[in-house]
């Protein structure tokens, strides 16, 4: 991979983040504040799988605190992180929400759901006086409905693996994601070759993503590649940035598109 120009960057998201999973990223995020120049956007659930929840955790909100002290971002990720609707009807839903994914959160929710469960999430963080300016679905996956309630809230982007996306207009901007599946040895194998061939393929990109998740921590290939690939990006002369950072950055390059909202 050649050197990177000026413009330059990548994102690094922690997703799934909350006291239960705080063990499996601390070693990480220690390594990434030993390089000293690593921005990233932490994706934060309010209740994990009901049973981490995070703004019950004073010892946890004061380390979350300090993220933003850093320049760290904080994202708001679904609320409960698991999959707690009907069965699935078809094919299609049973391969998202059960092979794909089990944690699909807002797959299937109606827009009254969604909105109430994204609206909890604003008010936690209102609470807290924490700045927030976007929304990413667990697994990615959002329901026609969860589209409709993001589209009336104030936040300014959602993602999806692809792209990095403008509310409430839903513009899509082109800002691919490496993601790990470390479920299996054999995601794991599939996950390596994939990704090295996904990071060939954006070399030229402006900025693409690093999805990180609690599990790729557990494994040594996952987590060692993780390093690696940070560690090379920066010495190849890449940005770390958040993704508030990117959509700030836009907007001053084209300020014909809507700003960040005050929250």
């Amino acid at each position: 991979m050649s050197e990177a120009n000026a413009s330059q960057s990548f994102i690094v998201a922690l997703h799934d983040i909350a006291p239960a999973t705080w063990p499996d990223y601390r070693p990480f995020v220690e390594r990434m504040d030993a390089l000293g120049q690593v921005r990233m956007s932490w994706l934060v659930v309010p209740d994990f799988h009901h049973r981490s929840a995070t703004f019950d955790d004073p010892a946890f909100l004061a380390l979350l605190e300090r993220r933003l002290e850093l320049g760290d971002e904080l994202v708001l990720h679904g609320f409960y992180h698991c999959d707690e609707g009907p069965a699935p009807k078809n094919l299609r839903d049973y391969l998202m929400r059960r092979f794909y994914t089990v944690e699909g959160e807002f797959y299937a929710l109606e827009e009254d759901q969604a909105r109430a469960r994204i609206e909890q999430g604003l008010e936690l963080f209102a609470r807290r006086g924490w700045p927030l300016h976007g929304f990413v679905a667990p697994a990615w996956l959002m329901s026609p409905g969860t589209r409709k309630a993001l589209a009336q809230l104030p936040l300014r982007y959602t993602s999806d693996p692809g792209h990095l996306i403008d509310l409430p207009s839903f513009t899509a901007h082109r800002v691919p994601t490496l993601v790990w599946s470390a479920r299996a040895r054999w995601r794991r194998a599939m996950s390596l070759v994939v990704n090295e061939c996904s990071r060939h393929r954006y070399r030229r990109l402006e900025t693409f993503r690093l999805g990180l998740h609690p599990i790729d921590m557990r494994f040594d290939a996952s987590r060692e590649y993780w390093y690696r690939c940070i560690e090379r990006l920066l010495g190849q002369g890449y940005r770390a940035e958040t993704k508030r950072d990117w959509f700030e950055r836009s907007e001053r390059s084209n300020p014909r598109s809507s700003p960040l909202r005050p929250q």
